[in-house]
């Protein structure tokens, strides 16, 4: 009986430990070419910006949820962002202004750095080669125009050949 006991016990702890490790993974990303490497990490949740006069506001969402935005987005960066021409250090924010209809209109990014209107002009390219479109915000039951707002935590390592 006082076998099975600590069993049991060893394996709780066992368990409880592995939750621990599963929250604290580094969910970032890396992209590196000939020149550059490019960490990145995505932070969650995105913020939303609701509207003034509004009492029944209902946020933007995207199929399958912002998990799942997240994932196509860190899909595309790697394919479509073009690193050679930025190193990146620090945390940037996006606003995507999306319209009643459900589509990224607009991306804007900030801080503004050296070499960043490049980066936010591969940014705007990889937003809107996503084809799905988001679930519009609501007020009082209609679709608005809304912005949301991700940021970003970009650490970048350069070497001249």
């Amino acid at each position: 009986m006082k076998n099975l006991i600590l069993l049991l016990t060893i394996f709780a702890f066992n368990i409880s430990f592995a939750q621990d490790d599963l929250e604290q993974r580094d969910d970032s990303f890396i992209i590196e070419n000939n020149k550059n490497l490019l960490k990145i990490d995505i932070k969650e949740p995105f913020l939303q910006v609701s509207l003034k006069d509004c009492k029944d506001f209902k946020t933007a969402g995207f199929e399958g949820g912002i998990t799942s935005y997240k994932e196509l987005l860190k899909k595309y960066m790697f394919t479509y962002l073009n690193s050679d021409y930025y190193t990146l250090t620090g945390e940037f924010t996006f606003t995507l202004t999306i319209d009643a209809t459900g589509k990224v209109t607009d991306v804007e990014g900030s801080p503004k750095v050296v070499n960043s209107e490049v980066f936010f002009d591969d940014m705007q390219y990889v937003v809107r080669r996503i084809k799905k479109n988001w679930i519009p915000a609501t007020c009082n039951n209609q679709p608005v125009k809304s912005e949301m707002k991700l940021k970003m935590n970009f650490s970048s390592v350069s070497a001249d050949f």
